[in-house]
C-alpha cells in the first residue's frame, strides 16, 4: 500500500501547519527529513531538511500500526504555518520513493478499512467536522463514540442467537429437542424488532439536528414579518417596507439559535390578492410554513393567524412599542420580548430533539426498516411451528445483514466514494 501525505490543517497563514503522513514507509519519511525518527508518540523537536537546505524546525510525532488513527504507521510534522514552508515539505515529500498526495478522505478510509471506525463512525466524523451548533457537535460526537454500531451489535448479538436456536431444531429435526425454543425466540425477535422500531422512529429528528430545523414567520403583510427576522438574524437579511406584498419568495437565515441549528424563514404576507406573481408567493409561504418543524404566527392586535395553526405553534402580537406590552407581545424593532420568543422557539425544538436518537442519515434509517421487515416475516414463520422455521432462520440472517450495512461490514462499496468526498483532503 501506497504511503500518502497531506496537509492536514486548513490552507493559509497560521500559527501551524500539520502534516500528516500514513503507511509503511511514513517514519522512513522522517528519517530522511530530519535524520532520525522521534521515541514514539513523544513530540520532539527536528529540523526538516530537504535538497536545498533546512526546510523548518518543526515538532516531529509518529506513531506505531495499530496505534494511530489509520491504524497504520503515521508520523506529523507540526511546522510553522507559512505558506512557502508548506509547499517546500509537500514538494520534498512528493519525490520520495513510495509517497503520493492523499486523496479526499483517505486517511479516514484507511481507518475503516483497517477496523479502527465503523461506516456510522466514518459518517459521525464527518458530522462533527461539519458541525456548527452545539447540539449538532453532541449528536456527532456520539456517533463518532460508535453508540450506533453498539446498538447494532448487540441486536446482530440476539438475531444471531434466534437463528442458532432455530437451526438448532432443524439439525435435529429426527431427534428429540429437550427444550421448546420458540419462547425464547419470540422474545429475542419481539426485543430486537421493539428497539429498532424506536430508532427508527428518532431518525426524522436526529436528521433534523444534523441538517437544522425550520421555523417559519407567518403573518399577513406589513405585520413586521421581515423586520423580526432582520432582528433575530442581527442584520439586514431581509427587505422592510411599508408597501404590502414586499416579500415575495421564500426569504432563509441560517442562525444558531440556543446551540440549535435552525434556519429562520420569511414567509410573504397571508392574505387573498389578485396580484398573480404575489399570489404564487402567498401559496409558497402557506407550504413551506406548513413543512416547517415550528411556525411563529406574528399577527396584529385583535386579529387571528391567517390559518390554522398546529400544537407547539406560537401566536405573538406584533409591535408592542405601539399597542402596549403584554405576554406574548414583542417589538422587532426596540427588542422587547424577543428573549422570550426565543426561549419559547428553544424549549419546543428541545422538546423534538429529545426524541432523536443516534441514527442520523437516510441511509441508517433504510437498513433498519429492511430489518424490520424481513424479522416481521420471521415472527409470522415462527409462529406457524415447524413448517416455518427452516425460512424464518433465513428471513433472520436476512435481518442480520441489513444491520452489518448498517455499520458497512456488508454491500456499501458503491456508498464509499460519496461518503469520503464530503471529507477534505488531511482527512
Amino acid at each position: 500500500m501506497d504511503t500518502i501525505f497531506a496537509l492536514a490543517t486548513a490552507p493559509g497563514k497560521a500559527g501551524v501547519a500539520i502534516v500528516r503522513l500514513s503507511g509503511p514507509s511514513a517514519w522512513t519519511a522522517i528519517e530522511d527529513l530530519c535524520g532520525s525518527v522521534p521515541p514514539l508518540r513523544v513530540a520532539s523537536l527536528r529540523q526538516v531538511r530537504g535538497s536545498g537546505g533546512v526546510l523548518d524546525e518543526a515538532l516531529v510525532l509518529v506513531f506505531d500500526a495499530g496505534a494511530s488513527f489509520t491504524g497504520e504507521q503515521v508520523a506529523e510534522l507540526q511546522l510553522h504555518g507559512s505558506t512557502a514552508v508548506v509547499a517546500a515539505v509537500l514538494t520534498e515529500l512528493s519525490g520520495l520513493a513510495g509517497l503520493r498526495q492523499a486523496e479526499a478522505g483517505e486517511f479516514t478510509r484507511r481507518a475503516l478499512e483497517n477496523g479502527r471506525l465503523d461506516l456510522a463512525q466514518v459518517e459521525g466524523l464527518a458530522d462533527l467536522i461539519d458541525a456548527e451548533t452545539e447540539a449538532q457537535r453532541r449528536q456527532a460526537q456520539r456517533v463518532l463514540a460508535g453508540e450506533l454500531g453498539a446498538k447494532a451489535a448487540g441486536w446482530r448479538k440476539d438475531l444471531i442467537r434466534a437463528a442458532a436456536l432455530l437451526e438448532a431444531t432443524i439439525d435435529f429435526a429426527d431427534e428429540d429437542v429437550p427444550v421448546d425454543v420458540t419462547p425464547e425466540v419470540r422474545d429475542l425477535l419481539s426485543g430486537v424488532s421493539a428497539s429498532l422500531a424506536a430508532e427508527v422512529a428518532g431518525v426524522g429528528i436526529a436528521e433534523r439536528v444534523r441538517t437544522g430545523f425550520e421555523v417559519a414567520i407567518v403573518g399577513a403583510p406589513n405585520v413586521g414579518k421581515s423586520t423580526l427576522l432582520n432582528a433575530l438574524a442581527g442584520r439586514e437579511a431581509a427587505i422592510t417596507s411599508d408597501i404590502a406584498g414586499t416579500t415575495r419568495d421564500v426569504i432563509e437565515v441560517r442562525m444558531d439559535l440556543g446551540g440549535l441549528p435552525v434556519t429562520v424563514l420569511d414567509t410573504a404576507g397571508v392574505r387573498d390578492t389578485l396580484d398573480p406573481v404575489e399570489a404564487i408567493g402567498v401559496q409558497r409561504a402557506k407550504d413551506r410554513a406548513l413543512s416547517a418543524d415550528l411556525r411563529i404566527f406574528l399577527v396584529e392586535e385583535g386579529d387571528a393567524p391567517p390559518f390554522d395553526w398546529l400544537e407547539g405553534d406560537l401566536v405573538v402580537v406584533s409591535k408592542s412599542d405601539v399597542v402596549g406590552s403584554g405576554d406574548g407581545r414583542i417589538s422587532s424593532r426596540t427588542g422587547e420580548g424577543l428573549d422570550w420568543l426565543v426561549g419559547s422557539v428553544r424549549t419546543r425544538l428541545e422538546g423534538l430533539a429529545a426524541g432523536s436518537g443516534v441514527a442520523t442519515r437516510h441511509r441508517h434509517r433504510l437498513a433498519m426498516e429492511r430489518s424490520l421487515e424481513r424479522l416481521a416475516v420471521a415472527v409470522d414463520l415462527v409462529e406457524r411451528g415447524s413448517d416455518g422455521v427452516e425460512l424464518a432462520a433465513e428471513e433472520i440472517r436476512s435481518a442480520v445483514r441489513a444491520l452489518e450495512s448498517l455499520i458497512g461490514l456488508v454491500d456499501v462499496e458503491s456508498l464509499l466514494d460519496d461518503i469520503f468526498s464530503s471529507f477534505c483532503i488531511g482527512k
